[in-house]
């Protein structure tokens, strides 16, 4: 059982407690650390069992509760890294529409919520990661809507979405602020899924087209020429997410590292009565302290009405993921052979936990982010 006392901490009301608990229970009855076969189908399963059971009730609407989705994207990656994919992309892939859409696309936060249909955010395209404002797909306005052109690719849940939140060049102005978002259905003519990626830790990922998709008008989410607010705007409740999902992974890592030194035995005695072992476990547990309280300080300022916490996010995030790499390493290292043995938990958090200090923004434009914050 994983070290539950920071829920005391009062960065959460007793309504977290409650949630992170009876979650807690649902994951021990619904989870395994078993490898799917079929990635694909096993995360279409996993948004309708998280739907059926209302867990995915707060990825949408017109208040996003950060802390809420901290706790489950923590919860979840404690017990399987693809039920924390599964729920952390309804959200991610619905927040323009939660922020800034009309109430007519609104209406499909009734479905990604009940887990019918599976959300995607495609923001990153071949040539334009970190550089958000050098992205090149158009959006060309037309009699009746928009004309879409352009590729996106490391697309999640791209080939089995039903919905993708596109983001386009538009041209009201040069760079950022000539960008546009689209909210695009997966079965309109002229979206092909042009190649689908595979990655260390399995996850449904895909490279995009669109030639020449016709858009109705009502596709714009917002204002033309607001796309870079809004994928900032989703970012900057969703970046904690990150380091949260990363806290999981880490905690989950700590708990098997814990469990194997009491148990193996070694000179005469256990691993744990080592001094140098418990220097490491001792580095650990400080390490994912330090994570947590970064996590959910951004989560707690963002909750408390902060128009912006790009700072806050962006060290949160940064933190959290290279902590949690290091924390993981140090628990393959403990269990010696059986670490790096294909299936292990600890092998698999060690490929999970990877990611995470790319996607989303990297470590090191969060530095940037976190410098100019302090140098501006």
């Amino acid at each position: 059982m994983s070290d539950t006392s920071f829920l005391n901490w009062p960065f959460f009301e007793d309504y977290h407690r409650k949630l992170a608990q009876d979650l807690d229970t649902w994951c021990q009855a619904n989870l395994s650390d078993e490898h799917p076969a079929d990635t694909d189908a096993h995360c279409k399963d996993l948004v309708q069992r998280l739907g059926k059971d209302r867990w995915l009730l707060p990825t949408g609407g017109d208040h996003l509760d950060v802390r809420t989705l901290c706790l489950i994207r923590e919860t979840l990656a404690r017990y399987q890294g693809l039920a924390d994919f599964a729920f952390a992309m309804q959200g991610l892939g619905t927040g323009a529409i939660s922020l800034f859409g009309s109430p007519e696309q609104k209406q499909w936060l009734d479905r990604t919520r009940s887990g019918e249909a599976i959300s995607a955010f495609a923001l990153t395209e071949p040539d334009s990661g970190s550089d958000v404002a050098n992205l090149s797909t158009r959006a060309e306005r037309t009699e009746d809507g928009w004309l879409l052109n352009g590729e996106k690719t490391w697309i999640s849940n791209g080939g089995i979405a039903d919905l993708y939140i596109v983001f386009a060049r538009t041209g009201e102005a040069p760079g950022a602020k000539g960008l546009s978002a689209f909210l695009v259905e997966a079965d309109r003519p002229g979206l092909e899924i042009r190649e689908r990626l595979h990655t260390i830790a399995p996850h449904p990922l895909a490279r995009i087209g669109f030639n020449n998709l016709k858009l109705p008008s009502s596709a714009l989410i917002g204002q033309p020429g607001d796309g870079f607010k809004i994928a900032m705007s989703v970012l900057d409740v969703f970046r904690s997410t990150v380091g949260a999902a990363a806290l999981g992974f880490a905690r989950r890592a700590l708990d098997e590292t814990t469990k194997r030194v009491k148990e193996r035995k070694l000179f005469g005695g256990h691993l744990a009565d080592l001094q140098m072992v418990q220097g490491h476990i001792a580095d650990m547990a400080l390490d994912i302290d330090t994570s947590a309280l970064l996590v959910y300080r951004a989560a707690w300022t963002k909750d408390q009405g902060a128009a912006r916490v790009s700072r806050e996010a962006a060290m949160a995030k940064l933190h959290a993921t290279e902590q949690a790499q290091l924390v993981i390493d140090k628990a393959v290292q403990l269990h010696g052979g059986d670490g790096v043995r294909a299936g292990h938990i600890v092998e698999t958090l060690y490929r999970e936990i990877r990611a995470l200090r790319i996607y989303e923004g990297a470590t090191d434009v969060q530095k940037i982010v976190i410098a100019r914050s302090v140098l501006g």
